[in-house]
């Protein structure tokens, strides 16, 4: 390999598509001795402290800033350097929530340069990023029910019921665990004459018009009859979203399916869906603003992970309000909520400090990169969630199924202890 090689000679962007057909930005990078491009996701429920997604006059402004401002100041830095790309683009911002060039744009530089890197020294992204002895694979956690702001009107509150089969001894073993329980589910479904909103939701998972208790119930069936064909444990959880159910004039949570909540009601109700159904994953369980409900719900709830994402968005200082709080054991990590690789990773090196249970997130609106599987294994996260249909979320697990290949006989499941 050239000593010049990983040098940032080009630096292009354009306006692509991701998986709801709504436009987003992709990055090339090409240095002497390799390439790489990434696309922004976006997420539909989005927390209020996520990056700027954009600057004022949307995505054709982040073009213009980008070819202005951004592509000249990459040219000649050694995409190696990955904290000095980041801090590069944090100065042409100039701002905490990148307003000024757009977190989409942050985001798609700081993956593609890393990518380039990875490609100009000739190893895997996930080695690039955390180092050639890393052998841990996550295991999936897949969205197979859905509702609230990925489905649409008489689909269930809850925004997605999420199945991992936690048994399972190879990743190729749990992402076909997870597929079964989608087909299975289906099933069921059709077999109670169960009418659907659309098919499928924006991350493939059935979207049917029923109530959140007959959710649980099918889901839950499932669950238990790939568990037994399969001979071993899968599990399942949910992912209330509940700041899209907050209504904070009348401070309570507006469901459609059933009776509003206060907010001591809907920690009761979480509570007992945990015990009733043995949940093993509740995600956003209250709004984005309750550290202290959290922290109350985290103390009750035992052998459940009680993890935070419009919470803490991926965000440093989020978290440490939530550490001081003692709010959640777990938390989603996702790097456009923050902008580039390097806040993603600082977040995720507290978390595992303070004994958090980082969890590696696709979005709603994907695009079919596969740098979520590199990222996830090279942030250690146990968990990944990447949707169990569709092709925009097949690309992450298959990549996840070449990564299990390549590392071989040295390939293992992460180990994952429930809070």
């Amino acid at each position: 390999m050239a000593e010049d090689s990983t040098i940032i000679e080009e630096a292009r962007c354009r306006i692509v598509f991701d998986s709801r057909g709504n436009e987003t930005i992709e990055v090339e990078i090409e240095t002497l001795g390799g390439f790489g491009s990434a696309a922004a996701p976006a997420g539909a429920s989005k927390g209020r402290w996520e990056v700027v997604s954009y600057p004022p006059g949307g995505i054709s402004e982040a073009l213009k800033r980008f070819r202005e401002q951004v592509a000249p100041e990459l040219i000649g830095l050694d995409a190696i350097q990955q904290e000095t790309i980041d801090r590069t683009l944090l100065r042409i911002d100039g701002t905490e929530n990148f307003s000024r060039i757009g977190g989409n744009v942050a985001y798609a530089v700081s993956l593609a340069v890393a990518e380039a890197a990875s490609t100009s020294l000739g190893i895997p992204l996930f080695q690039h990023l955390s180092g050639t002895l890393t052998r841990r694979l996550p295991f999936p956690l897949g969205n197979v029910l859905g509702g609230g702001k990925h489905a649409g009107k008489g689909a269930p509150d809850i925004q997605e019921f999420l199945v991992s089969p936690l048994g399972a001894k190879s990743f190729r073993e749990a992402a076909l665990a997870n597929i079964k329980v989608h087909k299975t589910l289906r099933s069921l479904l059709e077999k109670e004459d169960i009418p659907f909103f659309g098919g499928r939701g924006d991350e493939g998972a059935w979207a049917p018009a029923l109530s959140n208790e007959k959710a649980f119930e099918l889901v839950s069936k499932a669950v238990e009859l790939v568990s037994k064909e399969m001979g071993f444990e899968i599990r399942f959880g949910i992912d209330v979203a509940s700041s899209s159910l907050w209504d904070e004039k009348s401070g309570v949570y507006v469901y459609a399916h059933e009776r509003s909540k206060t907010p001591g009601e809907q920690i009761d109700y979480i509570l007992g869906k945990i015990s009733e159904y043995k949940l093993f994953y509740v995600e956003d369980p209250l709004h984005e603003e309750d550290f202290e409900g959290f922290a109350e719900l985290t103390r009750k709830a035992k052998g459940c992970l009680i993890c935070g994402d419009d919470l803490f968005v991926t965000n440093v200082k989020r978290l440490k309000k939530g550490i001081e709080s003692r709010s959640c054991n777990s938390l989603i990590i996702k790097p456009n909520q923050v902008g580039t690789i390097m806040r993603s990773k600082e977040t995720v090196d507290l978390a595992k400090a303070k004994g958090y249970i980082p969890i590696f997130s696709h979005r709603s609106g994907e695009t079919t990169d596969t740098h979520l599987a590199h990222l996830a294994i090279a942030f250690g996260c146990p968990l990944v969630k990447t949707g169990v249909l569709g092709g925009e979320r097949i690309a992450k697990l298959n990549e996840l199924l070449r990564i299990e290949e390549f590392l071989g006989e040295e390939a293992r499941l992460s180990e994952l202890e429930l809070g």
